[in-house]
């Protein structure tokens, strides 16, 4: 099935997960998990669609730094929880565009690259471990709808649902297509940001940069997955070893979140 976006207007990339098939055949149940990127400059009008949606809890996956900038707006009925997972925005997504150009002024495949390295050390460093542990324990037992954000909602957000999903049972083609789907979901963000520097007269090679931090890639995911290979033996080792995930947690995640 294709993803299924929410009808926010001032929320970026917001997807409902429910309705993937998942182990034994049995679907993620609609309005439980959410993706989105920040909520920081949400309207009273989605504010008040997310409490009819039944949402109780927004986990900000952000870096320290970023939620100080842009912290979460605040809405009646919704507690927030901050969960970083890095201590810093690896991402580049809070960088301005002067920042950025100074960056990535000379090697068009700069961003790309980042990138990569950034995907690794979200699966590979001790911080990122341990908040992927306390996002999927708290969901276990989470009351109500949970939404899960980044600034965007597609490395670190993309990531923790590539770990949820697999642990909900969701086969792999499905759960990377779900990743990918952040890609044209952010078309109008990367447009923006592209005639912004257009117009501040920033090079071709700058703005291929920008393009590949602002987007989501097969080979993004892919680093994270090989690094999981090759550092720790699969994902089943790794989430059992390195997140903490133990058979009674998957249980109580599948049976919470998938339809009988």
């Amino acid at each position: 099935m294709d993803a299924k976006f929410l009808p926010l207007k001032s929320v970026r990339n917001p997807r409902d997960l429910g309705g993937y098939v998942g182990a034994d055949g049995r679907k993620i149940k609609d309005g439980l998990l959410l993706r989105t990127g920040t909520v920081s400059c949400i309207t009273p009008e989605d504010a008040a669609f997310l409490q009819r949606y039944g949402v109780k809890t927004i986990i900000d996956l952000r870096s320290p730094a970023e939620c100080l900038n842009r912290p979460d707006a605040a809405i009646e009925g919704i507690k927030d929880l901050h969960i970083p997972v890095s201590s810093r925005d690896r991402t580049k997504a809070g960088a301005s565009l002067k920042e950025l150009a100074e960056l990535y002024k000379a090697d068009p495949l700069a961003g790309f690259k980042h990138m990569l390295g950034t995907y690794q050390r979200m699966v590979t460093a001790e911080h990122s471990q341990k908040a992927f542990h306390q996002i999927l324990t708290f969901l276990a037992e989470a009351e109500g709808g949970t939404i899960f954000h980044c600034s965007e909602g597609k490395d670190r957000t993309g990531m923790t649902a590539v770990l949820l999903l697999y642990l909900l049972g969701v086969d792999e083609e499905t759960i990377r297509q779900d990743y990918l789907a952040s890609g044209p979901a952010l078309n109008d963000y990367r447009k923006k940001r592209d005639e912004e520097a257009r117009a501040n007269g920033e090079s071709l090679i700058q703005r291929a940069n920008l393009r590949s931090l602002g987007t989501v890639n097969n080979e993004y995911l892919d680093s994270a997955l090989v690094a999981i290979e090759q550092n720790y033996g699969g994902m089943e080792r790794f989430l059992a070893e390195e997140i903490a995930v133990t058979p009674d947690l998957r249980r109580k995640l599948q049976e919470k979140y998938l339809e009988k």
